[in-house]
């Protein structure tokens, strides 16, 4: 059995103007043509909902619940657009974002705290792992949009935007017997120390190994493989290695508590991107295009920096590099 809505809402109105006519004139439609839409209604149901005999149309026994359903079947309906419009409006929705795990940790929090400023009503959920696990996370449908150092995986199904950049830092633990040394370090000071490496699968670990290579020490120094920067942190803290970490994961370390120490060393790590990652084949609700135009807004920095950060935080919306790209990276 097929419930034509528009029969429905035709039936409804010649019951609350109680006859055909009054119905026909409130619809702008002709008399025979309600009467029609109503008979046929009446064949599709096999009962008769319409009291014909008196002066004026009654619902019959059956008319009367048709009726009664038939309020709450389009008053659901105007609040199902009305809940759209206010989803539209931002007066409420959910945002599931991603964030691989510097990212996540370090600078969506701040930028979550001014998007709830913005738009009270919008409910976030948060993902934060590393770039492999991200970029699953999208792929499967599950987040939307994410913020990761670096970039995805490479696949065609994404779609990577820059947005920031920062730089990893050498830290190692207050007192360590570099910390005195005068000027930058030469990468051949560091021979003897035990780096503390990042998780396969971030892309912390990747621009480690990169680093390592291109200070011609993969071969000279020990490893060991620490699972997430706040674990990396308290390694070096008490004293396990030196580490090769985000600026942004040490700024309370090294500027409150003084518990870590910078190594400046020279030549000094290139600046990697963060980026903006989403599905090319999704379109955006309302609530992440808003976080989108946040990240590309000047309100779309990091937190805190070192010192002054100035030239580790560069927007690149305000460079005009912002466009999204498709290129591989690597897994954050």
């Amino acid at each position: 059995m097929e419930l034509n809505l528009h029969r429905l809402w035709i039936f409804l109105k010649v019951v609350e103007h109680q006859g055909f006519s009054a119905a026909a004139h409130a619809l702008y439609m002709s008399q025979p043509s309600v009467s029609n839409q109503v008979r046929r209604l009446e064949q599709s149901l096999k009962v008769t909902l319409v009291d014909r005999s008196g002066a004026r149309t009654r619902p019959t026994a059956e008319g009367e619940v048709l009726a009664t359903y038939a309020k709450r079947v389009f008053l659901l309906a105007d609040e199902a657009v009305a809940a759209v419009q206010q989803v539209s409006s931002l007066e409420h929705g959910r945002l599931p974002i991603g964030g691989s795990t510097t990212v996540g940790t370090y600078l969506l929090p701040a930028l979550l705290a001014r998007f709830r400023d913005r738009h009270p009503g919008v409910e976030c959920d948060v993902f934060v792992g590393n770039n492999r696990a991200v970029a699953e996370r999208l792929l499967a449908g599950d987040i939307g949009i994410a913020v990761v150092a670096g970039g995805p995986v490479a696949t065609a199904q994404l779609l990577v935007e820059p947005v920031l950049q920062e730089r990893l830092v050498l830290v190692a633990r207050t007192g360590h017997p570099l910390a005195g040394h005068t000027g930058p370090l030469e990468p051949g000071l560091l021979a003897g120390e035990c780096f503390l490496m990042r998780e396969p699968g971030s892309h912390t670990r990747t621009e480690q190994e990169r680093v390592l290579d291109s200070w011609n020490l993969t071969g000279t120094v020990s490893r060991s493989d620490v699972w997430g920067p706040e674990a990396v942190k308290q390694c070096v803290g008490a004293g396990l290695g030196v580490a090769l970490i985000s600026e942004h994961a040490v700024v309370d370390d090294v500027e409150r508590s003084g518990t870590l120490t910078i190594l400046p060393v020279h030549p000094e790590p290139a600046p990697r991107p963060v980026s903006l990652v989403r599905r090319r084949d999704r379109l955006l609700s309302p609530a992440e295009r808003a976080f989108v135009t946040l990240l590309r807004s000047p309100d779309g920095i990091w937190p805190r920096e070192l010192g002054d950060g100035a030239r580790d935080v560069t927007h690149l919306a305000d460079t005009g590099e912002n466009a999204a790209v498709d290129r591989p990276a690597t897994g954050g």
